[in-house]
C-alpha cells in the first residue's frame, strides 16, 4: 500500500495515477467525489482527463468503503481519502465512528488488491481557527493519515511537485 498525500494542486493525483499505473495489473479507479456543484464537475472531468488512455476502469464509491465491490487482484487507485472522510462525517451515520468505518473499508478493499495507492490531502498547515464541526472533521482526517502511513508499505508526500518520499522505497 502506498499513501500519497499533498497540498491543493501539488501534483499528488498525477503522482499516484503514476504509481498504479507504473504497478500494473487491472487498474480500477476508486473514486469518492460526491458531485454537488459545477466545480465538482469540473474536478472530476479534469481528473478524467488526467487518466484517460491510462486503462483505469472507474468504481464510484463515496462512503461505504467496506462495501466497495474492486476486482480480486486488482490496482487500486483511492481518490481520494479527504473526499471519503467529509462524506462519511457529513453523511447520515455522522461523525462517530467515522474513522473506524473508514479503516474497516481501507482494510477490505487492500486484502482484496495486489496493490493499493491512497491520495489524501495534507490540511493541516495553515494555522486557521476552523469552525467546530470543520475542526473535527480535520481530526478524523489526521488521525486516519496517521494510521495509514503507519500501515502502508511506502508514504510519499508532494511538496510544488516534487515526491518525497518519508516512508519505504523510492519511486
Amino acid at each position: 500500500m502506498t499513501l500519497v498525500s499533498g497540498g491543493a494542486a501539488s501534483g499528488k493525483s498525477e503522482l499516484a495515477e503514476g504509481i498504479a499505473v507504473g504497478l500494473g495489473g487491472r487498474l480500477v479507479y476508486l473514486a469518492t467525489m460526491e458531485v454537488w456543484d459545477q466545480e465538482d464537475r469540473r474536478r472530476v472531468e479534469r481528473h478524467r482527463k488526467l487518466r484517460a488512455g491510462k486503462g483505469f476502469e472507474t468504481v464510484e464509491r463515496p462512503r461505504d468503503l467496506a462495501g466497495a465491490e474492486v476486482p480480486a487482484g486488482s490496482t487500486v487507485l483511492l481518490e481520494c481519502l479527504s473526499n471519503l472522510t467529509a462524506n462519511e462525517c457529513f453523511g447520515p451515520d455522522g461523525f462517530d465512528g467515522a474513522e473506524g468505518r473508514i479503516l474497516e473499508g481501507v482494510d477490505r478493499v487492500r486484502a482484496r488488491t495486489s496493490h493499493l495507492v491512497i491520495v489524501t490531502n495534507e490540511l493541516f498547515s495553515d494555522g486557521l481557527a476552523y469552525p467546530e464541526e470543520t475542526g473535527r472533521y480535520l481530526s478524523v482526517l489526521a488521525g486516519l493519515n496517521r494510521a495509514l502511513a503507519g500501515r502502508a508499505d511506502r508514504v510519499v508526500e508532494v511538496v510544488c511537485g516534487l515526491p518525497v518520499v518519508w516512508k519505504g522505497e523510492g519511486l
